[in-house]
């Protein structure tokens, strides 16, 4: 999916390093437990974080099979069930059966590849390439072919607002009125100058980090290039990205909320701030915090400064610490199916990746009442067909989103000057990839 969380300081990131290298080394040497046998009892583990929306399909999934149980871990941030995997595989014991891993993670996992079973040997045979788009499917495969993971969402961005914030500063408010507001970033930053001076000083975004690493995953090269070379300091788009950010931080655009935090989630229902980033997985979390008093307040619109962009998406993987990968497949396989990343998207807004599902007469006429009843199928197919490709996410990418730039830009938020943040995030990110 998706998804900028906290957690995973630089130390334990390089502690748990560490620790892999030393840690036994498992893996594609060693036998695959049996399937079980017809019949036989099963328990099957699969840990997520925040919404993937399975909480229907897994008793659902349960109805059809009698013979399996299934055990749901859910963490509430990214971060924490990220270093909670990255600990568990290097002490070889206590993962779940099925491992979600984020985007932003992936390429840490995919280093790890002898730790994790290959889809395509243990998973169903009817489950072929051809159910992703392409760069979906050749993103959960590490370099040596590897099938790690298979694909749940993509994260196509479009824009939310509060309709009813708009009309009290006197700015447009439907959804094909705002869109200028919103063709660049140049433009949305001077509409959050304009919706300040007019609100009595409301924030126009709830957290500079949030802007920030959207602007990011649209550039061309992210923070590492594809030969896993840094680019902090060579990247103009990056930088660009900071000066635009703390500028508006400067201004007092932002609410100063770090994302998922309970400040944040409490933010959503006390009219905190008037924007969202919203990739379409943003959908269901907006619902969640903003609660029912809000419901009809918020909108979304196909507009997004500078055309699109994908935030997020997730892969289901089985790590060979399971007893049971070939039921863990099954199910992974079975949630990621068309039908069932359908009724995700239905259920949490979790956008799917699957050829089938964006071709779906359904998923097209999908629309959200909590949102005005807004075609949001449509509106994110729209909002996914311009995305030309996919940003690389080399090794540590993930952790220099979550451990450097967030972090220095909440302390930009906090009063620290960008210029003293920037050096901050030029020198974490080398402390990550050296």
């Amino acid at each position: 999916m998706r998804r900028i969380r906290k957690g995973l300081t630089i130390a334990v990131g390089l502690a748990v390093t560490a620790a892999m290298s030393t840690a036994c080394a498992g893996g594609d040497d060693t036998a695959a437990p049996a399937a079980a046998a017809p019949g036989e009892k099963v328990e099957l583990t699969i840990a997520t974080f925040t919404e993937f929306g399975y909480e229907n399909l897994l008793p659902e999934y349960e109805s059809l099979h009698p013979n399996i149980k299934i055990t749901h871990r859910k963490t509430g941030q990214g971060g924490p069930h990220h270093q909670n995997l990255i600990a568990k595989l290097g002490a070889g014991s206590g993962l779940a059966d099925i491992e979600a891993v984020e985007e932003g993670h992936l390429s840490d996992i995919l280093d790890k590849s002898s730790k994790f079973n290959d889809l395509t040997k243990i998973g169903p045979q009817e489950v072929t390439p051809d159910r992703w788009l392409g760069w979906k499917y050749d993103a959960g495969k590490s370099k040596d072919g590897k099938l790690v993971g298979y694909g749940t969402d993509i994260g196509p961005l479009a824009m939310c607002y509060r309709k009813d914030m708009f009309e009290a500063a006197g700015l447009p408010s439907d959804p094909a009125s705002v869109k200028p507001l919103f063709a660049t970033w140049d433009s949305y930053f001077a509409a959050g100058a304009q919706f300040i001076g007019k609100s009595g000083g409301k924030a126009w975004f709830d957290s500079a980090a949030q802007n920030f690493n959207a602007m990011v995953n649209q550039l061309d090269v992210g923070y590492l290039d594809r030969d896993d070379k840094l680019t902090i300091e060579s990247n103009a788009g990056i930088r660009s990205a900071w000066d635009k950010v703390t500028a508006a931080v400067a201004q007092g655009q932002s609410a100063k909320l770090t994302a998922f935090s309970n400040e944040w989630n409490s933010g959503f229902k006390q009219s905190a701030f008037a924007t969202k980033v919203c990739p379409a997985w943003m959908l269901g979390v907006i619902k969640e915090q903003a609660g029912p008093e809000n419901a009809n307040k918020w909108a979304v619109t196909d507009a997004f400064p500078g055309g699109g962009g994908n935030w997020g998406g997730s892969f289901l993987t089985v790590p060979t610490q399971s007893k049971h990968p070939k039921e863990a497949a099954e199910l992974a396989a079975w949630l990621t199916a068309p039908e069932q990343q359908l009724k995700a998207f239905e259920a949490k807004g979790t956008f799917p990746s699957q050829t089938k599902a964006l071709e779906s007469p359904q998923l097209l006429a999908e629309t959200n009442p909590y949102f005005g009843d807004t075609k949001v199928g449509e509106l994110f197919v729209t909002q996914a067909k311009k995305v030309t490709k996919p940003q690389y996410k080399g090794p540590g990418d993930g952790q220099i989103q979550e451990n450097v730039t967030s972090p220095a830009l909440t302390a930009v938020e906090q009063g620290k000057s960008a210029a003293e943040a920037w050096t901050q995030v030029v020198d974490g990110a080398k402390k990550i990839t050296r």
